[in-house]
């Protein structure tokens, strides 16, 4: 089992998950983060510390296509080990659907 960031991260980007992390598996998209998950040690703390509850076990179902999203975009993407300053109108994309049509950029982030 890993965790999964999915697109409910898209446009919110908050990262206090990144602060918990123990080992190190966030890597930063343009408007999203992405987990590694052969860094990933499925220990859990990062789910609970997201606000938009982006972060999934890879155990539930239909998260297929997420596992290979966060595995391609783990490899492509910068590490991000703290945590940066999320978009300015990050709370008014929260629960927000339909987010990864419309908005997900294959960009890196800034790594920050």
């Amino acid at each position: 089992m890993t965790f999964v960031v999915t697109d409910a991260c898209i446009k919110c980007k908050f990262m206090d998950c990144v602060e918990v992390c123990p080992v190190d598996c966030f890597y930063e998209g343009e408007n999203m983060l992405v987990i590694d998950p052969e860094v990933c040690i499925d220990c859990g703390v990062c789910e609970p510390e997201c606000p938009p509850e982006a972060i999934k076990p890879d155990t539930e179902p239909g998260l297929e296509k997420w596992l290979s999203l966060n595995a391609e975009y783990s490899k492509a993407w910068p590490n991000i080990t703290q945590k940066g300053t999320p978009p300015a109108d990050a709370k008014e994309w929260d629960g927000v659907e339909g987010k990864f049509e419309a908005h997900f950029s294959p960009n890196p982030g800034t790594g920050s």
